[in-house]
């Protein structure tokens, strides 16, 4: 989970990156910064290779990526939050035994 403190902070990083893009065609650049500005998700996925993310992890070979997302509203202190929770947390003594 991912959350976006600053959109505008997002976008613009994301703009600026398909501006640097030297080989990007233009009517690609046009789709690009429209799909950017409508679409956080979109802007994440100009500035984060997925493949970069995992080429350093052994065994491990990227063979297809996608984003998405959706907005919700983070509360901490609701037990729909709660990632130490019985029926999904993680014990490391217990699971990695």
């Amino acid at each position: 989970m991912l959350e976006v403190s600053d959109a505008e902070a997002l976008t613009g990083a994301a703009l600026e990156h398909i501006d640097a893009d030297e080989f990007m065609p233009d009517e690609e650049r046009s789709h690009a910064e429209a799909a950017v500005r409508e679409d956080e998700s979109e802007a994440l996925a100009y500035l984060v290779d997925p493949t970069d993310l995992v080429a350093e992890i052994p065994g491990v070979e990227l063979v297809q990526a996608s984003w998405s997302s959706e907005p919700v509203e983070y509360d901490p202190e609701s037990l729909e939050w709660d990632l130490e929770e019985e029926d999904g947390g993680f014990d490391r003594e217990t699971d990695n035994a």
